[in-house]
Protein backbone atom coordinates (compact mmCIF):
# COMPACT_ATOMS: atom_id res chain seq x y z
CA UNK A 1 0.00 0.00 0.00
CA UNK A 2 1.53 3.70 -1.01
CA UNK A 3 2.73 5.05 2.25
CA UNK A 4 0.36 8.36 2.27
CA UNK A 5 -1.61 7.68 5.38
CA UNK A 6 -4.85 8.79 3.51
CA UNK A 7 -5.22 5.61 1.84
CA UNK A 8 -6.84 2.65 3.23
CA UNK A 9 -7.94 -1.02 2.60
CA UNK A 10 -11.16 -2.46 0.50
CA UNK A 11 -9.90 -5.76 1.38
CA UNK A 12 -8.37 -6.81 3.99
CA UNK A 13 -7.08 -10.05 2.35
CA UNK A 14 -8.20 -12.60 4.62
CA UNK A 15 -12.42 -11.96 4.27
CA UNK A 16 -15.27 -10.50 2.10
CA UNK A 17 -15.64 -7.98 5.00
CA UNK A 18 -17.15 -4.53 3.48
CA UNK A 19 -17.63 -6.26 -0.27
CA UNK A 20 -21.08 -7.43 -0.99
CA UNK A 21 -23.61 -8.75 -3.95
CA UNK A 22 -24.97 -5.91 -6.26
CA UNK A 23 -28.55 -5.47 -5.15
CA UNK A 24 -28.42 -7.90 -2.21
CA UNK A 25 -27.27 -7.94 1.56
CA UNK A 26 -25.28 -10.71 1.45
CA UNK A 27 -22.02 -12.05 -0.40
CA UNK A 28 -22.09 -14.21 -2.92
CA UNK A 29 -20.47 -17.33 -2.65
CA UNK A 30 -18.80 -17.38 -6.17
CA UNK A 31 -16.81 -14.96 -4.57
CA UNK A 32 -14.04 -15.87 -1.90
CA UNK A 33 -10.89 -14.92 -0.13
CA UNK A 34 -8.71 -17.10 -1.24
CA UNK A 35 -4.59 -16.81 -1.02
CA UNK A 36 -4.90 -12.80 0.04
CA UNK A 37 -7.12 -12.13 -2.99
CA UNK A 38 -10.56 -11.40 -3.31
CA UNK A 39 -11.70 -13.94 -6.21
CA UNK A 40 -14.51 -15.09 -8.50
CA UNK A 41 -14.28 -19.10 -8.17
CA UNK A 42 -17.57 -19.84 -9.31
CA UNK A 43 -21.26 -17.96 -10.59
CA UNK A 44 -21.79 -15.27 -8.39
CA UNK A 45 -22.78 -11.80 -10.18
CA UNK A 46 -21.26 -8.52 -9.96
CA UNK A 47 -20.05 -7.19 -6.21
CA UNK A 48 -20.00 -3.81 -4.52
CA UNK A 49 -18.41 -2.52 -1.40
CA UNK A 50 -20.51 -1.64 1.41
CA UNK A 51 -19.46 2.14 1.47
CA UNK A 52 -20.06 4.62 -1.36
CA UNK A 53 -17.65 7.20 -3.20
CA UNK A 54 -17.66 10.12 -4.36
CA UNK A 55 -14.13 11.61 -5.28
CA UNK A 56 -11.06 9.28 -5.19
CA UNK A 57 -7.95 7.61 -6.39
CA UNK A 58 -8.67 3.88 -6.59
CA UNK A 59 -5.37 1.39 -6.56
CA UNK A 60 -5.60 -2.61 -7.02
CA UNK A 61 -4.07 -5.44 -9.41
CA UNK A 62 -5.62 -8.17 -11.08
CA UNK A 63 -5.21 -11.09 -12.83
CA UNK A 64 -7.62 -12.60 -14.93
CA UNK A 65 -7.73 -16.22 -16.60
CA UNK A 66 -6.78 -16.98 -20.42
CA UNK A 67 -9.73 -15.77 -22.59
CA UNK A 68 -11.17 -14.17 -19.17
CA UNK A 69 -13.19 -11.25 -18.89
CA UNK A 70 -14.38 -8.75 -15.79
CA UNK A 71 -14.63 -4.77 -14.93
CA UNK A 72 -14.34 -2.42 -12.10
CA UNK A 73 -16.97 -0.12 -11.97
CA UNK A 74 -17.23 3.31 -9.88
CA UNK A 75 -20.19 5.75 -9.04
CA UNK A 76 -22.26 2.47 -9.14
CA UNK A 77 -26.17 2.87 -8.02
CA UNK A 78 -28.57 0.39 -7.46
CA UNK A 79 -31.29 1.79 -9.42
CA UNK A 80 -30.45 0.23 -12.02
CA UNK A 81 -30.88 -3.90 -13.25
CA UNK A 82 -26.92 -4.42 -13.56
CA UNK A 83 -23.64 -2.29 -12.25
CA UNK A 84 -23.05 -1.21 -16.07
CA UNK A 85 -25.86 0.88 -16.43
CA UNK A 86 -24.90 3.22 -13.44
CA UNK A 87 -21.18 3.09 -13.26
CA UNK A 88 -18.88 3.59 -15.73
CA UNK A 89 -16.10 0.56 -16.18
CA UNK A 90 -12.31 -0.01 -16.74
CA UNK A 91 -12.01 -3.36 -18.62
CA UNK A 92 -10.23 -6.06 -16.90
CA UNK A 93 -9.33 -8.83 -20.13
CA UNK A 94 -7.09 -10.86 -21.41
CA UNK A 95 -6.16 -8.92 -24.41
CA UNK A 96 -4.02 -11.69 -26.25
CA UNK A 97 -7.09 -14.37 -26.94
CA UNK A 98 -10.15 -12.24 -25.78
CA UNK A 99 -12.28 -11.50 -28.82
CA UNK A 100 -12.44 -8.06 -27.29
CA UNK A 101 -9.38 -7.76 -26.88
CA UNK A 102 -9.30 -7.02 -30.60
CA UNK A 103 -10.69 -3.82 -30.54
CA UNK A 104 -8.59 -0.87 -28.10
CA UNK A 105 -11.89 0.55 -27.25
CA UNK A 106 -12.79 -2.79 -25.50
CA UNK A 107 -9.32 -3.87 -24.24
CA UNK A 108 -7.91 -3.90 -21.36
CA UNK A 109 -8.00 -0.16 -19.66
CA UNK A 110 -10.16 1.23 -21.91
CA UNK A 111 -13.57 3.41 -20.54
CA UNK A 112 -15.55 0.44 -22.01
CA UNK A 113 -16.99 1.15 -25.08
CA UNK A 114 -16.36 4.94 -25.03
CA UNK A 115 -12.80 5.66 -24.96
CA UNK A 116 -10.09 3.35 -26.18
CA UNK A 117 -6.95 2.88 -25.18
CA UNK A 118 -4.06 4.05 -26.71
CA UNK A 119 -1.88 0.51 -27.16
CA UNK A 120 -2.12 -2.60 -26.17
CA UNK A 121 0.02 -2.56 -22.03
CA UNK A 122 -1.83 -5.61 -20.73
CA UNK A 123 0.75 -8.66 -19.21
CA UNK A 124 -0.23 -12.13 -20.05
CA UNK A 125 -3.02 -13.76 -18.50
CA UNK A 126 -1.73 -15.15 -14.91
CA UNK A 127 0.55 -12.12 -14.68
CA UNK A 128 -1.00 -9.44 -11.98
CA UNK A 129 -1.38 -5.93 -13.88
CA UNK A 130 -1.70 -2.71 -11.51
CA UNK A 131 -4.96 -0.08 -12.21
CA UNK A 132 -5.04 3.26 -10.45
CA UNK A 133 -8.24 5.14 -11.28
CA UNK A 134 -8.53 9.13 -10.64
CA UNK A 135 -12.16 10.40 -10.19
CA UNK A 136 -12.31 14.09 -9.39
CA UNK A 137 -15.54 15.64 -10.29
CA UNK A 138 -16.42 15.03 -13.70
CA UNK A 139 -12.63 14.03 -14.56
CA UNK A 140 -11.55 10.74 -14.66
CA UNK A 141 -8.17 9.09 -15.37
CA UNK A 142 -7.18 5.34 -15.93
CA UNK A 143 -3.66 4.23 -15.12
CA UNK A 144 -2.39 0.74 -16.05
CA UNK A 145 0.46 -0.41 -15.52
CA UNK A 146 2.39 2.74 -14.76
CA UNK A 147 0.83 4.53 -17.59
CA UNK A 148 -2.41 6.37 -18.05
CA UNK A 149 -3.99 4.77 -20.70
CA UNK A 150 -7.40 6.76 -20.46
CA UNK A 151 -8.93 10.33 -19.94
CA UNK A 152 -12.24 11.72 -20.13
CA UNK A 153 -14.28 14.37 -18.43
CA UNK A 154 -17.88 13.21 -17.38
CA UNK A 155 -20.94 14.97 -19.09
CA UNK A 156 -18.61 16.95 -20.98
CA UNK A 157 -19.92 17.05 -25.23
CA UNK A 158 -17.59 14.76 -26.43
CA UNK A 159 -18.55 12.31 -23.13
CA UNK A 160 -22.20 12.97 -23.83
CA UNK A 161 -21.75 12.39 -28.13
CA UNK A 162 -20.33 8.84 -26.94
CA UNK A 163 -22.58 7.87 -24.68
CA UNK A 164 -25.46 8.73 -26.96
CA UNK A 165 -23.75 6.90 -29.84
CA UNK A 166 -23.12 3.55 -27.97
CA UNK A 167 -25.33 0.91 -25.94
CA UNK A 168 -25.22 3.35 -22.97
CA UNK A 169 -27.96 5.66 -24.34
CA UNK A 170 -30.48 2.93 -23.50
CA UNK A 171 -29.50 3.86 -19.56
CA UNK A 172 -30.29 7.03 -18.60
CA UNK A 173 -29.02 6.87 -15.46
CA UNK A 174 -25.82 6.33 -17.10
CA UNK A 175 -22.12 7.85 -15.49
CA UNK A 176 -25.03 10.55 -14.00
CA UNK A 177 -23.85 9.58 -9.98
CA UNK A 178 -21.44 12.21 -8.52
CA UNK A 179 -21.38 9.20 -5.69
CA UNK A 180 -21.65 5.57 -5.54
CA UNK A 181 -20.45 2.22 -4.78
CA UNK A 182 -16.98 0.58 -6.63
CA UNK A 183 -17.89 -3.10 -8.44
CA UNK A 184 -16.18 -5.43 -9.48
CA UNK A 185 -17.97 -7.58 -12.68
CA UNK A 186 -18.24 -11.51 -12.66
CA UNK A 187 -18.29 -11.95 -16.70
CA UNK A 188 -18.35 -15.35 -16.25
CA UNK A 189 -14.80 -16.28 -15.77
CA UNK A 190 -11.41 -16.58 -13.10
CA UNK A 191 -10.26 -13.20 -11.38
CA UNK A 192 -8.63 -12.53 -9.08
CA UNK A 193 -8.21 -9.21 -7.53
CA UNK A 194 -6.00 -7.64 -4.88
CA UNK A 195 -4.45 -4.98 -2.79
CA UNK A 196 -7.69 -2.79 -3.33
CA UNK A 197 -7.29 0.74 -1.59
CA UNK A 198 -8.33 4.01 -1.67
CA UNK A 199 -7.52 7.51 -1.14
CA UNK A 200 -10.86 9.51 -0.67
CA UNK A 201 -10.61 13.21 -2.44
CA UNK A 202 -12.30 15.86 -0.45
Amino acid sequence: MPADSQWRPLFDGETTAGWRGYRAEGMPDGWAAVDGNLTRVASAGDIITEEEFGNFELALEWQISPSGNSGIFFRVTEDADRTYESGPEMQVLDDATHADGGNLLTAAGANYGLYPVPEYSTKPAGEWNEVRILVEGAHVEHWLNGVMVVEYELWSPDWEQKVANSKFSEWPGYGRAKRGHIGLQDHGDWVAYRNIRIREIP
